[in-house]
């Protein structure tokens, strides 16, 4: 199973973390400047209507002036609908480019783990990958279109107010400025601990996604073993997990969403308390106050968002740590071709494997290479079949030839050029391989076969389907060629998913074929028509074979036995079985198993 991927430390600055987005954000920077700038206009309006109505009270209220009051009234209206227009177009203003960031961010992840080697894949569940390309951006957008504006808004809005608090009383506006220190102290430690609970929900929502991916990919495994139950257990403890993290988000946010409410309250409590008191002994107006409690009122909202906008920062900012681990991942290395070397020569020499070492990345140096001092030549026009036990490297020798494991010594040449010096475009436009497991994707049968060669047409779709023998149960279908075969292709069996996985690889009429077990899920039948039309293909292509049954080293040349990661002999099929005893044994069906 996929390890978790590595958590990193809580404290990094989260200011550092987030201004890795502006690559994507500078595009629309515009925009989003103006935005703020709107945003910023229309919430200062807000501070207008105290000093409206400081002039409503000490004026024609004071004097009587039923006129005067309508034209006040009328001046609150206008300031009101003026506020409201603003921030609607605010939120117009941002709505088209956070989706196109988003949208960027999105491909520019795909494309990433495209070009990912094997090794990030079989160390990553897949569910995190999922729900960072999803979750996670959705976190990241709502932040760019909420809290990156409102901070800085409501940081002037407080300032501005402030200063119009402090001018028309400085007394009570020292009142109000009492909460701050402790507000800016709560808010430090809320953001650290929340950042550390916020990257732990976001990891479990990941293995949450994978176990649901899991569980439905393999619904006929859950259903024919009766594994529901144990499923739903399963993901039962995810989910109370998930919960009992969130539980502890909603806690943190209302603690710290209390005290940003609860010492503003008391600072206005007790300004009005002094204010009244000053009106009453003549040292105030009572519209000066009126407009100083309103100003203090505007404030609340700004100031006690502190906590909701810190949260939803933190939590964009974890989000896009998570898609910056990804995107941070080394791709895989690649050499340019800048040698006639690095290109197979024009004098056939077939593949070659000279003491070729290799040990996955992530295992312990004291344990022994998967492949160790591997020496083999296949000759040009030649099917070379591989035989081994389980565990004794086939698979893993058969992934070095297109560079989907990259050898950690020594050297393969396909016509004399080393592929480790070739573009992978190139090398794989060379090689064609059928793995051992057949997956297809959620398209037409077609589009599914034509991914093995670029430019092919229905001529060769057709040609390869006939080599394949799937030409026949492709014709029943619906639609024929055109016929969807659904996610993963499991609305077709595995003997047909297998004989399509194979005319993919035939498709192309490649230059070198692998082919890993190709034959495996065909019965009997099916299997000696499928090898009497593979023998033609053969003879046109040089072809390494993983084997494990008699009738499929049939079709090769020679044989080359695989034992604990090295070649232990080469030969024809017969000769082997008269002068190997381990290859005798394979052959035999005693040692010989499906992998």
């Amino acid at each position: 199973m996929p390890e978790k991927p590595h958590t990193p430390p809580p404290d990094r600055s989260t200011v550092r973390v987030l201004l890795r987005l502006w690559p994507y954000v500078r595009p629309v920077r515009g925009r989003l400047i103006t935005a703020a700038v709107v945003a910023i206009v229309a919430s200062c309006l807000s501070l207008v209507i105290p000093l409206v109505l400081k002039w409503m009270v000490d004026g024609p209220v004071a004097d009587r002036d039923p006129g005067g009051v309508w034209l006040g009234a009328l001046y609150l209206l206008l300031l009101g609908i003026a506020e409201a227009g603003l921030f609607g177009y605010r939120r117009w203003l941002v709505a088209r480019p956070l989706s196109s960031v988003e949208a960027r961010m999105r491909a520019d992840l795909y494309g990433r783990l495209q070009r990912l080697p094997i090794a990030f894949h079989d160390r990553w569940a897949s569910g995190q990958l999922l729900s960072r390309g999803t979750t996670d951006l959705m976190l990241v957008r709502m932040f760019l279109a909420f809290p990156l504006t409102f901070l800085l808004v409501n940081g002037v809005t407080i300032l501005a107010g402030y200063v119009l608090l402090l001018a028309q009383d400085w007394t009570l506006g020292l009142v109000l400025l009492t909460p701050v220190l402790p507000l800016v102290f709560v808010s430090s430690r809320f953001e650290r601990r929340y950042g550390t609970v916020a990257r732990t929900a976001q990891d479990q929502v990941g293995d949450l996604t994978t176990v649901v991916e899991e569980s439905v990919l393999g619904i006929r495994i859950v259903k024919g073993f009766g594994r529901h139950r144990s499923q739903a257990e399963a993901f039962r403890r995810l989910a109370e997990g998930l919960r009992g993290t969130e539980l502890a988000k909603a806690r943190l946010l209302a603690l710290i969403w209390s005290v940003v409410t609860v010492l503003p309250e008391l600072a206005i409590g007790t300004a009005l308390v002094l204010g009244t008191v000053q009106v009453a002994d003549g040292d105030l107006s009572a519209g000066t106050l009126v407009a100083f409690l309103s100003t203090a009122l505007a404030l609340r909202w700004p100031v006690e968002s502190i906590a909701f906008l810190l949260a939803m920062t933190k939590e964009a900012a974890t989000a896009t740590e998570r898609y910056f681990e990804v995107m941070d991942s080394p791709e895989e290395p690649e050499e340019p071709e800048t040698t006639g070397s690095a290109r197979p020569g024009t004098t056939p020499d077939g593949v070659r494997f000279e003491n070729v070492t290799f040990r996955y990345p992530d295992a312990p140096e004291e344990t022994p290479p998967v492949l160790d001092g591997i020496d083999l030549h296949i000759r040009p026009g030649e099917t070379l079949a591989l035989v081994g036990g389980t565990g004794s490297g086939k698979t893993t020798l058969t992934a070095l030839v297109p560079r989907l494991h990259e050898a950690t010594a020594g050297r393969i040449l396909l016509d004399g050029a080393d592929i480790s010096l070739m573009e992978r475009e190139k090398l794989r436009s060379l090689v064609s391989v059928a793995f051992e497991e057949p997956t297809l994707f959620s398209a037409s049968i077609g589009e599914n076969v034509l991914m093995g060669a670029e430019g092919a047409g229905d001529q060769e779709l057709h040609r390869a389907l006939g080599i394949a023998q799937a030409d026949g149960f492709v014709d029943r279908l619906p639609d024929g060629t055109a016929t969807q075969v659904g996610e993963q292709g499991l609305s077709l069996s595995g003997g047909q998913r297998q004989r399509l996985a194979l005319a993919r690889a035939v498709v192309g009429r490649p230059r070198f074929l692998v082919l890993d077990d190709p034959l495996s899920a065909l019965d009997v039948h099916t299997e000696a028509r499928v090898e009497a039309a593979l023998r033609e293909v053969l003879k046109e292509t040089t072809a390494l074979v993983v084997a494990h049954r008699p009738s499929t080293v049939m079709l090769a040349d020679r044989v080359a036995l695989l034992s604990r990661g090295r070649i232990a002999a080469v030969g024809t099929h017969q000769e082997l079985l008269r002068s190997n005893a381990e290859y005798a044994w394979l052959m035999s069906g005693e040692g010989n198993d499906n992998r």
